[in-house]
């Protein structure tokens, strides 16, 4: 699969389609729609499933300097009120603040983080190691292992540095 595929793809689930045109609108720095909105959508293409088939909710990554939970919380709540009439959960994360909630949440250390790139190089499966985001005329892709994954529906571990087999086994099994 080529970025061209995956794109065409991505584009076929129409909260994909609405949430990358507006993601620029939103202003917000270094902003990527992530994890199963793209590839869980991407298999749905490939095994005939309808483009929205199971995926829970829509990620969005982004990067700004300002750790404070208040100011994430007014992006939250922001971003929550600009998709409220297409139905679907979109959760969005400012990818500075990381380090800061997830040892309390997943029980290990998490260096901190200086971009949203950084963020979807530490997904827990190579597969979703995946964002897509609008440019000027087209989409940037980016995909630090490529795109072999998500086209032969494989899942494997990425071995980075938050790495836990626990946390990849329930990944894996949802």
């Amino acid at each position: 699969m080529d970025e061209d595929r995956l794109i065409e793809a991505v584009l076929r689930n129409r909260a994909n389609r609405i949430i990358l045109k507006r993601l620029l609108e939103l202003g917000l720095a270094d902003a990527w729609l992530v994890s199963g909105s793209v590839f869980e959508t991407v298999w749905n293409v490939l095994t005939g499933r309808a483009p929205d088939y199971g995926i829970k909710d829509y990620d969005i990554f982004y990067f700004d300097a300002d750790t404070s939970w208040e100011a994430e919380d007014a992006i939250i709540r922001h971003v929550t009120a600009a998709f409220s009439d297409i139905n679907v959960l979109v959760e969005v994360r400012n990818q500075a603040r990381v380090h800061l909630w997830y040892r309390s949440k997943f029980g290990s250390a998490y260096p901190p983080l200086q971009s949203s790139t950084e963020g979807i190089d530490r997904f827990l499966a190579v597969v979703a190691q995946i964002g897509i985001r609008p440019a000027q005329t087209s989409y940037d892709v980016y995909a630090p292992h490529g795109l072999e994954d998500i086209s032969t529906l494989t899942v494997r571990p990425n071995r980075c540095s938050n790495f836990s087999a626990n946390l990849y086994e329930a990944k894996a099994a949802a």
